[in-house]
């Protein structure tokens, strides 16, 4: 338990005693925010994955999604948060040209490859996809 005692933290060394005693190869874990959206932990033996960029308006995180095959390779499209904009509009100087249409949601998101992808993909069962 933390010194908050509102959750409990674990070492390297519990996360492969647990995945020997289920004989399990990997834990996914997600509802904490990473920076670039996932990150590994012990040895590439945990993944922490989190899907919202931007996630609550606070931080200035990547979301990512993590895909399982039919041979268990692990892929990870990862969403880049959006400009942020003013709150109230009147901090910004620039407006929109005349009959410009509306960007979508989609067209807001940008993608991009992960640093990580030399080196997951040298791994057999990891591969880092950056486009959806």
């Amino acid at each position: 338990m933390n010194d908050r005692g509102v959750s409990y933290t674990f070492g390297p060394d519990k996360v492969t005693e647990f995945l020997q005693k289920h004989d399990l190869d990997l834990i996914c874990r997600a509802h904490q925010v990473v920076e670039d959206g996932y990150e590994f932990f012990a040895d590439r033996q945990l993944v922490t994955n989190i899907s919202a960029p931007n996630y609550c308006g606070e931080f200035d995180n990547a979301g990512a999604m993590m895909s399982v095959d039919e041979t268990l390779m692990c892929s990870f499209q990862i969403l880049k948060p959006a400009e942020k904009k003013p709150k109230f509009g009147f901090e910004s100087t620039t407006t929109a040209k005349p009959g410009t249409p509306q960007m979508k949601m989609k067209d807001n998101l940008i993608i991009f490859r992960s640093s990580m992808e030399k080196p997951l993909s040298q791994m057999s069962h990891f591969r880092v996809d950056g486009g959806l």
